[in-house]
Parts: structure tokens; C-alpha cells; sequence
């Protein structure tokens, strides 16, 4: 499974529970997550995506715990069964 198809999974899921998951660009700041989930009641997780097995560099470990210890929730995901643990608390249905 390619990194794009879960990205489009994430969206949709996203976006079913009216959040919006924004494709998140920070110039000069190379490395920072792909989107910015915003959920209803104001929870914001950012979310890195990678292809299953895929790694992180070391600039993208860094603005992660960058964001992490400023106490934002930093999400690695590279699979859909990960992005359906993320909507399960919402009270998410698997499709």
C-alpha cells in the first residue's frame, strides 16, 4: 500500500466525523508532519504518514518531538488499521 492511499483513507475518515485533516506545509521547517487533524472539541493531532515499514529521517524525528514537547499529540501512521485505532475513541465504526 502506497503512502498516499492511507493519507486519502485519513481524509476520509477524518472528515466523516466532521474534522478536517489539513495537509500541513511549514516553509523553512523541512521535516514537519504531512497533515494537522482538527476534530470537534478542539483536539488537534498532528499526523505523520509513511508507507507500511517506512522510516522516519532523522529531521522528521526532530520537529516531532519538537511539537511533543510543546505537549501536542504527534501521530506516526502507516497503515489503515492505524488510522481506524485513531477514530475508534470517536466512536468510529471499521468500514
Amino acid at each position: 500500500m502506497k503512502e498516499k492511499e492511507i493519507e486519502t483513507y485519513l481524509r476520509m475518515r477524518i472528515s466523516s466525523f466532521g474534522g478536517r485533516a489539513y495537509k500541513f506545509i511549514s516553509p523553512g521547517n523541512d521535516g514537519v508532519p504531512d497533515r494537522l487533524v482538527c476534530l470537534p472539541g478542539g483536539k488537534v493531532i498532528f499526523v505523520e504518514l509513511k508507507a507500511p515499514s517506512g522510516k522516519l529521517r532523522p529531521l522528521q524525528s526532530a520537529q516531532i518531538r519538537k511539537l511533543q514537547d510543546l505537549g501536542f499529540c504527534v501521530l506516526v501512521i502507516d497503515s489503515k488499521t492505524q488510522v481506524n485505532k485513531l477514530i475508534e475513541p470517536l466512536g468510529g465504526d471499521t468500514p
